[in-house]
């Protein structure tokens, strides 16, 4: 049971880094396009990476933040920033990568958010509040910082939505007393899915009245 409980922390642990990554890339490509400098790269990166996860981690009350904690989430947050800025070229190349990136990242975040709410003994709701939380803290703090409108709020997009579903996923499992794996793993495909179909076939929420005002 112990060597199961450190594998299952190995993999949240590693899920964890890779949500930071790419969620670091979709703040160094946007920071490439807006021409700034490396450390405005690094700033931004940084920033699109561990925002939600702080935000998140001073709610439930663990102190320190686990991004400020261990030094591992920057280092993976600075590299992706400098794999950005170094070869921005080719990562470009890849179709509507800030928007991929930031999909993939939401997913990851939205459900380990959600998991490590729960984990500290938040009610399921709660937890699935702070999932979301997680996942579009980062996005709208990368997005304020070159002073353009939160993709949360843009009436086009997909995107808290999207991490509604993933969170709400893992916070119904636990709620009904199911497998938590499976249901992170459900859960950020269902993100993911949303985010994408959004990007790439327009997918939205209605809006009220209609373009027309009907």
């Amino acid at each position: 049971m112990r060597v199961d409980s450190e594998w299952v922390q190995v993999a949240l642990l590693t899920f964890d880094l890779i949500g930071t990554f790419v969620f670091a890339l979709s703040g160094g490509v946007l920071a490439v396009r807006k021409q700034l400098d490396l450390f405005g790269v690094l700033v931004l990166a940084c920033a699109a990476a561990v925002s939600g996860g702080i935000v998140r981690d001073v709610l439930i009350g663990a102190h320190p933040p686990a991004s400020l904690a261990d030094w591992r989430y920057l280092v993976v947050a600075m590299a992706a920033g400098l794999v950005t800025f170094r070869w921005h070229g080719v990562i470009e190349r890849l179709r509507n990568p800030v928007q991929l990136f930031d999909a993939a990242g939401l997913a990851l975040f939205a459900v380990l958010g959600t998991g490590k709410a729960l984990a500290f003994g938040l009610s399921p709701f709660a937890a699935m509040l702070l999932g979301i939380i997680t996942g579009i803290g980062g996005g709208i703090a990368r997005d304020l910082l070159v002073v353009r409108t939160p993709v949360v709020l843009q009436q086009t997009e997909l995107y808290a939505m999207a991490a509604l579903v993933g969170s709400g996923i893992v916070a119904l499992a636990a709620a009904f007393h199911l497998p938590q794996h499976p249901a992170m793993v459900l859960g950020a495909l269902a993100c993911f899915g949303l985010r994408f179909m959004s990007i790439r076939r327009g997918w939205k929420l209605p809006v009220a009245g209609g373009s027309d005002g009907r």
